[in-house]
């Protein structure tokens, strides 16, 4: 996962969403069942955090520091803006804000991305089986919506039901918000979501919020936390499994 959208930046609605406000309200959940799958992006879906890495060494040098991989391990997963303070101590940019950082971050990590990035492994099969089998899934990702289109292209953005970017919650990972807003637009109870992620912060997030979390640690050590399920890959994941881990809640 990567460094992604401020924390603060509010929009009511995503623009990849298929669902309406009202929706959302009349939606009856199914007590004791899987009722959806939330997905995070950045490093559970797609291989992109050495191009965030790079991006990172890249702006750095730039600014008179130096990026080692210590400094990446310890913002995978953050949203852009405090990487942004981050960068702005480590260089002593001080006459930069956090946001032109971000920003600053954007373009460098848009124009890798112009040159692919791979899948991780399961995932477009985990997608396909979820959109095949009629489970809701829905892409929560601490990136920006003006990114999410282009970096989960292998996979398509129509395959999911719904999309939170960073820069449509109230508080980015690790705070909850965005799996809440996720499960509340979808009408469905956090405690019968399955959520995978590949970070600290993330696991954090989706943890916090209620959901099932399913930790598949890319880049970062995860260290054990009650209550999630650790996996290698998303290879192999299926519906019995998913119904599995909520069948007890």
């Amino acid at each position: 996962m990567a460094p992604p959208g401020p924390e603060g930046a509010t929009e009511p609605m995503s623009e990849q969403s298929t669902l309406s406000p009202e929706a959302s309200d009349t939606q009856a959940p199914q007590a004791g069942r899987l009722q959806a799958v939330l997905l995070d992006m950045d490093g559970t879906l797609i291989e992109s955090e050495h191009l965030w890495g790079e991006a990172e060494a890249d702006l750095v040098a730039e600014l008179g520091g130096v990026w080692t991989e210590e400094d990446h391990q310890r913002n995978v997963g953050n949203a852009a803006e405090p990487v942004g303070r981050y960068i702005i101590d480590l260089t002593g940019a001080h006459h930069l804000t956090p946001r032109e950082v971000a920003d600053r971050l954007y373009e460098r990590f848009r124009a890798r991305l112009a040159e692919g990035a791979d899948l991780r492994p399961g995932a477009k099969e985990l997608v396909t089986l979820l959109s095949e089998s009629g489970v809701p899934v829905v892409l929560v990702t601490s990136t920006e919506r003006t990114l999410v289109q282009a970096a989960i292209g292998g996979i398509g953005l129509d395959n999911f039901d719904d999309s939170v970017a960073g820069d449509e919650v109230e508080a980015n990972k690790p705070h909850p918000d965005p799996y809440l807003r996720a499960a509340r637009r979808l009408g469905v109870d956090p405690a019968r979501c399955v959520a995978f992620e590949d970070s600290v912060v993330g696991v954090t997030s989706a943890a916090d919020a209620g959901c099932v979390t399913v930790a598949v640690p890319n880049h970062v050590h995860i260290p054990p936390r009650e209550g999630v399920v650790f996996r290698d890959s998303l290879v192999g994941v299926d519906l019995d499994w998913l119904e599995s881990l909520v069948a007890d809640r």
